[in-house]
């Protein structure tokens, strides 16, 4: 099974084209915050993505700018190839099939304004995350701050309850 679901923002305005047969296809990239970081790793994790048909015409449509918020779904495809000198190039691409608004209008305009400016570099991409993208840290318990010490002891003549 290749099943994609990642959730993010998009990092420029998308490309819309048509293929040759008239098939619309919408091609962009997104960036996904990372949960989890190391020290000197990056803050996100950048995706090539293409949209076809009508998955396409929703970010025509609905005028889907960089900075939106949404959440994709779909299929990895490797976009290996070797060039005429010999040289294996790897690449991934992420095929959309389904995409999810996760902002209203008014909350995506407003992130827009204070969205951080992604940009390709000859080594990848350099991300400005600011820590308004950045995903807030999770609470921290504690076994005395909620007063369980993880196990319960169970007493009963009929036996085990399942």
């Amino acid at each position: 099974m290749n099943k994609f679901i990642i959730s993010g923002r998009l990092c420029a305005d998308p490309e819309i084209r048509y293929t040759q047969n008239g098939t619309l296809v919408v091609t962009f990239d997104f960036a996904v915050n990372r949960r989890f970081k190391r020290e000197g790793d990056p803050d996100a994790d950048f995706f090539r993505c293409s949209a076809f048909g009508k998955t396409a015409e929703v970010f025509q449509k609905c005028s889907i700018t960089k900075g939106t918020k949404l959440i994709l779904e779909g299929e990895v495809r490797n976009n290996n190839y070797t060039d005429k000198e010999g040289v294996k190039h790897y690449s991934v691409q992420v095929v959309v099939s389904s995409i999810e608004f996760c902002e209203s209008k008014a909350a995506d305009q407003n992130s827009q304004e204070a969205a951080p400016a992604y940009a390709p570099n000859n080594t990848g991409y350099n991300a400005a995350v600011t820590a308004a993208h950045a995903f807030p840290p999770a609470p921290q318990y504690s076994q005395e701050s909620i007063g369980y010490d993880g196990f319960e002891e169970y007493q009963s003549d009929e036996g085990l309850p399942f």
